[in-house]
């Protein structure tokens, strides 16, 4: 799994990055068959004081991408959110690729 953090308008810190990465190690212990995560931390316009950072997420997994965005006032609770939104998308992408392998019901005579 490539795993890619990035900042637009912010400096990513090591701290920031690891705590990215320790939240996105939830995600991955519900489905390890992810090839490609890109996550962009970034800081909109400084006059909007609501949500002003945003977190994205891009998920590229076998057979489709999933992608997730947050917004908060913290950078913290961004990536919180954005790992809850992922976390559900994973599991239900999960569970609809093993509903799709029940064997054909069997003809009665």
């Amino acid at each position: 799994m490539n795993l890619t953090i990035s900042g637009h308008h912010l400096d990513v810190s090591p701290a920031l990055r690891s705590y990215v990465t320790h939240k996105l190690d939830r995600v991955i212990r519900h489905f390890d068959q992810m090839v490609d995560v890109k996550v962009l931390l970034s800081i909109e316009n400084q006059k909007a004081k609501e949500a002003r950072q945003q977190v994205e997420c891009n998920i590229h997994v076998k057979g489709g991408d999933l992608f997730a965005q947050s917004a908060h006032q913290d950078m913290y609770a961004a990536v919180d959110a954005l790992v809850d939104k992922l976390d559900r998308q994973v599991v239900r992408y999960k569970d609809k690729l093993q509903d799709h392998q029940h064997e054909a019901p069997k003809r009665l005579m």
